[in-house]
C-alpha cells in the first residue's frame, strides 16, 4: 500500500491490545497465581509450563503454513479463522484462571493435568490469531520506516493492553480481567475486519513451503539473535513478581505501579525508537536498546529490601529499552520477507518467529523456576542464600544473555549488512 495513516494503524493494530493483554497474565501472573493461591510446587509448575509451551512452540510453524493458505484464499478466510481462534482463546483463558469450574484445585495432580490441557487450548487459539495478524501486517508492504510504523501500531496497542492487564487483576479482580479481555478481543477483531487489505500481487500462488524461511541466510541470522535476546527478556518477565515480593519485600499495592510504569514507558518509547531508526537504521537502534537494558539490570542486581523507589526507576528505564525489542526485530523481519519476495509465505516466517518466541518463554519458565527451587528459593523465602539466587537469576543472567545477543547482532546482522552495501564508485586512475 502507498501510505499507512493513523486510522489504518488503529484498525490494524487494535487487535494487538487484547493479544498482549492475555500474554501478561499467561506468562507472568499465572505461575505466581498457581504457586501462591493453590500451593503448586515451583519445580512441578515449571515442568508443566515448559511442556505446554514447548508443545505450543512446535505447532507454530504448522499454524504459519495454515495462515499462508488462508491468506492465499482471501482476506475473508483469514478473518473467519481469526474469529474461531479468538473464541478458542477466550474459552481456554477463562478456565485457566478459574480451574475450579473443572477440577478441585486442592488435588494438585488433576489441577496440573487440567492446566496443561487448557494451556494447550489457549496457546493454540492465541498462536493462530497472532500469526495471521502478524502476517497480515508484513504483507501490507512499504519501506523500512513504514514497516516500523505498522509494527509500532501493533506493538504500541499491545503495550496499552499490557498496562491494562497489569492493573486490572489487582484493582478489579480476576473475573473483571477475563470479562474485559473478552470485550477487547471482540472489538479488536471487528476493527481488523476494516483494516487495509494485504498486497497479494498478481503472481500465481505456489505451494506453501514450511522450510523456505530456514533456507534464507538473512532470516537464520536474525532468528539466532532474536532467540538469544528473547531468552534474556523472558527470564525477568517470569521472575519479576517473585523479585518484587521477596527480594524487595514491596507491598502488593505497588505491583501495578511497577508493571504499569514499565509498559507505559515501553509504549512511550516507540516514537523515540522510530526516530532513532531514521538516524541509525533498524539493527543499530536495536543494539542500542540492548546496551541500555544491560546497564539497567546490572544496577537492579544491587537492590534489596526497601529499594522500591529505586526499582521504579529501573522499571521506567528498562521499559524504555524494551521498546526497541518490541518494534525493531519485527520490522527487520518484515524487511527480510520483502527483500526476498516471500510475502505469500509470510505466515511460514511468523510461524518460525513465534516458535522462537515460545521457546524462549518455555526455557525461561522451565529452567529458571526449577533451578531456583534447587537453590533453596520458595515463594516467601527470606534466607540470604535463597534471595541471592533470586537476584542472580533475575538480574545477572539476563545481562549475560543480552551481551551475547548484542555481540551476535553486530556479527551476524550489522556487519554483513554493511559489507553488502554498495560501495562508492572508484575514481578513474590518473
Amino acid at each position: 500500500m502507498s501510505s499507512f495513516g493513523p486510522l489504518d494503524g488503529l484498525r490494524y493494530g487494535l487487535l494487538g491490545l487484547p493479544l498482549a493483554f492475555v500474554a501478561l497474565p499467561l506468562y507472568v501472573l499465572l505461575p505466581n497465581h498457581y504457586a501462591r493461591a493453590f500451593g503448586v510446587p515451583l519445580a512441578t509448575l515449571g515442568a508443566v509450563l515448559l511442556g505446554a509451551r514447548l508443545l505450543d512452540a512446535l505447532i507454530d510453524p504448522l499454524l504459519g503454513r495454515l495462515s499462508d493458505r488462508l491468506h492465499a484464499r482471501s482476506p475473508q478466510a483469514v478473518l473467519g479463522a481469526g474469529a474461531v481462534a479468538a473464541g478458542v482463546l477466550l474459552l481456554g483463558f477463562g478456565l485457566l484462571f478459574f480451574p475450579q469450574a473443572l477440577v478441585d484445585p486442592a488435588r494438585h495432580g488433576m489441577l496440573l493435568v487440567a492446566a496443561a490441557l487448557l494451556l494447550a487450548l489457549t496457546y493454540a487459539g492465541y498462536s493462530m490469531l497472532s500469526i495471521a495478524h502478524q502476517s497480515w501486517g508484513a504483507m501490507l508492504g512499504g519501506d523500512a520506516l513504514q514497516r516500523g510504523r505498522i509494527v509500532g501500531w501493533r506493538e504500541g496497542m499491545g503495550l496499552v493492553g499490557v498496562v491494562l492487564a497489569s492493573v486490572v487483576p489487582t484493582v478489579a479482580g480476576l473475573p473483571a480481567m477475563v470479562t474485559l479481555f473478552g470485550v477487547l478481543l471482540a472489538l479488536g477483531w471487528v476493527f481488523w475486519t476494516r483494516a487495509p487489505r494485504p498486497v497479494r500481487g498478481n503472481a500465481p500462488h505456489t505451494a506453501v513451503d514450511l522450510r523456505l524461511p530456514l533456507r534464507r541466510p538473512a532470516f537464520r541470522r536474525l532468528l539466532a539473535v532474536f532467540v538469544l535476546n528473547g531468552i534474556a527478556s523472558a527470564v525477568p518477565a517470569t521472575l519479576v513478581l517473585f523479585f518484587v515480593q521477596d527480594r524487595l519485600q514491596s507491598p502488593a499495592s505497588l505491583e501495578p505501579a511497577f508493571l504499569g510504569l514499565y509498559f507505559v514507558m515501553a509504549a512511550a518509547s516507540i516514537p523515540v525508537w522510530l526516530r532513532i531508526v531514521r538516524r541509525f537504521g533498524l539493527a543499530r537502534a536495536w543494539l542500542g536498546g540492548m546496551c541500555m537494558s544491560v546497564a539497567v539490570f546490572a544496577w537492579a542486581g544491587a537492590m534489596g529490601a526497601g529499594d522500591a523507589a529505586a526499582f521504579l526507576v529501573v522499571c521506567a528505564l528498562s521499559g524504555f529499552a524494551i521498546g526497541s525489542d518490541l518494534v525493531l526485530p519485527g520490522a527487520l523481519l518484515a524487511g527480510i520477507i520483502a527483500e526476498a519476495g516471500d510475502q505469500p509465505h509470510a505466515g511460514a516466517y511468523f510461524g518460525w518467529w513465534n516458535f522462537a518466541t515460545k521457546l524462549n518463554l518455555a526455557l525461561a519458565a522451565g529452567l529458571a523456576l526449577p533451578l531456583l527451587g534447587l537453590a533453596g528459593y520458595v515463594p516467601g523465602a527470606r534466607e540470604p542464600g535463597a534471595l541471592q539466587a533470586l537476584s542472580l537469576a533475575y538480574c545477572l543472567l539476563p545481562c549475560v544473555l543480552k551481551v551475547i545477543a548484542g555481540a551476535s547482532l553486530w556479527a551476524l546482522v550489522i556487519r554483513p549488512s554493511a559489507s553488502a552495501a554498495p560501495m562508492p564508485a572508484a575514481k578513474a586512475s590518473p
